[in-house]
């Protein structure tokens, strides 16, 4: 994270020692420990690929590492954390971190005054900022102006913009969450290089959050995994953990390549066109379309993948399928089964009208909590139909138990792990039983029984009827769940 400081980029630069004796944390809105009991030594410039099961906290422990957690009333904290000796609170500056939402460490409006902005806290050289700025943007493949505006990014473009801010700083302690989620596959390819470069250039300790561990696998000389019950459950070389602790992992969440989750059979067949895409042309603003030409249909009982590179219009195609944008030309028509007596033009429909028949899951999850507590969050829309509470109650506990949240149903939607607040923001879409589900990255943050457990729902929906159309880059969800692909 980008902040005040008063080091320079190269006293910034330096490796990290990271002491933890029986540290643990604790959500203010959580009823369990985030972390607990974690006993760990990492010295400068080791290079660590952090594993665990969705809702181990691994993203706690990397705010935590770079000063950011909060104080006493954001939750509890027990033991020692340290780097170098002192807390990471009054070290802010050696750590550059890179957040799991990119959105939120977008900060100012053009792209380069945005990656400078860490280094002018830092206190580099106005010289010395702008020799970086460019070089970080190039490296992480984002080849835009420099007063382009942040505000026209996709999620993937804000993800590569939030790691050359971090790139540009140079620190000492280097820590990404989920880097690569939100890239297609030659996002990821440079991401990966622009960290290789920058750490080949520098003493920097470096640690990465991944589920997929192939993407970090050659570039790291230690897995540390967390488990999400307190403590380490495998530390060392990446070779060895895998060989000797592969399967196990695997069973615990972690995504490892000898070991992949099972996908669904295939039993479901595609049913009747329900939607109709023609000549559709999309953008979130009049004169400036995102891509054009559009052509396609949607049929019950299938699975439609939406594919492409970051910025080709993916998640502005989905919200205007979902009847959410206005098309700036061509049209999305229902057809009468869909419709069910509303206008024949998604955009056109009531909210309510909207809840039975296309549910919607946003690219960014906290983009649709309303509520104080997960179980209240599953409950708006059932309310909104005016069903029965009882009903409401068994819709709510099965889609508790069915995505792993039961046990979090009193926690504030926010306090959630990334992996988490996407299986929730899911679960919201799928409480009131829509006839088409629109999902943007539905699998991000997810560890492979998660993933699995999401894909065979989405695999039962279609069997009794549902059309999902998924925006994603993840070619095993595409392989699992797709019929047909739409590539912008």
């Amino acid at each position: 994270m980008r902040g005040e400081s008063d080091l320079n980029g190269s006293e910034a630069a330096r490796g990290v020692r990271i002491t933890s004796r029986g540290w643990g944390w604790r959500h203010a809105g959580r009823l369990a420990w985030a972390v607990t009991d974690l006993d760990l030594m990492i010295e400068p410039g080791e290079r660590v690929l952090l594993l665990g099961a969705s809702g181990a906290g691994k993203s706690t422990l990397l705010h935590a590492l770079a000063g950011v957690l909060g104080g006493s009333d954001e939750g509890d904290q027990r033991g020692e954390l340290l780097l170098d000796g002192r807390p990471p609170t009054s070290e802010r500056g050696r750590a550059g971190l890179l957040l799991q939402d990119p959105d939120s460490q977008v900060i100012l409006s053009r792209v380069g005054d945005d990656v400078a902005f860490g280094c002018e806290n830092l206190g580099v050289p106005r010289d010395e900022i702008w020799r970086r700025v460019p070089e970080a943007l190039a490296s992480v493949g984002l080849n835009l102006p420099l007063d382009h505006p942040t505000s026209a990014l996709s999620g993937g473009q804000k993800q590569r913009l939030a790691l050359a801010g971090v790139i540009a700083m140079q620190p000492g302690l280097l820590l990404l969450d989920e880097p690569t989620a939100n890239l297609d596959a030659d996002g990821v390819d440079e991401v990966r290089d622009a960290v290789a470069g920058l750490l080949d250039h520098s003493s920097a300790t470096f640690i990465v959050i991944e589920h997929r561990v192939e993407v970090w696998r050659s570039l790291v000389d230690r897995v540390i995994v967390l488990s999400t019950s307190g403590g380490v459950v495998a530390d060392g070389h990446p070779d060895v953990v895998l060989a000797e602790e592969g399967a196990a992992l695997a069973r615990s969440g972690v995504w490892v390549p000898e070991h992949p989750p099972a996908l669904p059979g295939r039993e479901w067949a595609p049913g009747d066109r329900i939607l109709e895409v023609a000549r559709l042309t999309v953008g979130r603003v009049k004169d400036n379309p995102v891509c054009s030409g559009l052509q396609f249909g949607v049929r019950a009982a299938s699975g439609t993948a939406i594919t492409g590179p970051n910025g080709a219009g993916k998640s502005t195609l989905g919200l205007t399928i979902a009847g959410l944008l206005p098309p700036l030309a061509g049209d999305v028509r229902a057809e009468s089964s869909l419709r069910s007596g509303a206008a024949e033009h998604p955009i056109r429909w009531k909210s309510r009208e909207l809840l039975t028949r296309i549910g919607t899951v946003f690219q960014h999850p906290e983009h649709q909590f309303l509520a104080a507590t997960v179980r209240a969050e599953l409950a708006i829309g059932p309310r909104a139909l005016k069903l029965p509470e009882s009903e409401v109650a068994e819709r709510v506990d099965e889609l508790l138990q069915r995505l792993g949240l039961d046990h979090l149903a009193a926690a504030n939607p926010f306090t959630l792990s990334g992996g988490e607040k996407r299986r929730l923001s899911v679960a919201t879409a799928l409480a009131t039983r829509p006839k088409v589900l629109v999902l943007d990255e539905p699998t991000f943050g997810q560890d492979s029984r998660t993933w699995q457990e999401l894909v065979a729902l989405l695999a039962e929906l279609m069997v009794q009827g549902t059309a999902v159309v998924a925006i994603t880059h993840d070619r095993q969800l595409v392989a699992a769940i797709a019929d047909r692909e739409v590539r912008l």
